[in-house]
């Protein structure tokens, strides 16, 4: 067995998909349109299915928003360096909530962003 994709309700497709490949740097790996069911699934990484886990975008057509509710965490993404990542983000229109630096407890750095739906993403500094 394996993990092949994490589920994320957005409200804005075109918002959300700019979020993912221009501000993180994934890439748009497929789409489907669902008209009979008024969604479209589209699903956004850094390698091809085959090779990993990617995220499922769903966007209901009648549903332009969601409540997070308080059950969610996060996703995690590994990045060579959590400071420069913050930056580039940033640069990029890219919402920074918990600037890079070393995690309470600990010595891994760590960073937080937002998607546009409220979605915490954290950055995970490569260690060595």
């Amino acid at each position: 067995m394996r993990i092949l994709h994490t589920m994320l309700r957005v409200g804005d497709l075109d918002r959300s998909l700019a979020f993912y490949t221009d501000v993180l740097g994934m890439h748009e790996l497929r789409r489907q349109d669902y008209p009979d069911g008024r969604f479209t699934l589209a699903f956004v990484g850094y390698q091809s299915e085959a090779e990993g886990a990617v995220l499922e975008l769903t966007h209901n057509w009648d549903t332009p928003a969601y409540e997070l509710g308080n059950a969610y965490g996060h996703i995690a993404l590994e990045v060579d360096d959590a400071y420069a990542a913050c930056e580039q983000i940033r640069a990029r229109g890219g919402k920074v909530v918990r600037e890079a630096g070393p995690m309470k407890h600990g010595s891994t750095v760590i960073a937080f962003v937002e998607d546009p739906d409220g979605y915490k993403v954290e950055l995970i500094q490569k260690k060595g």
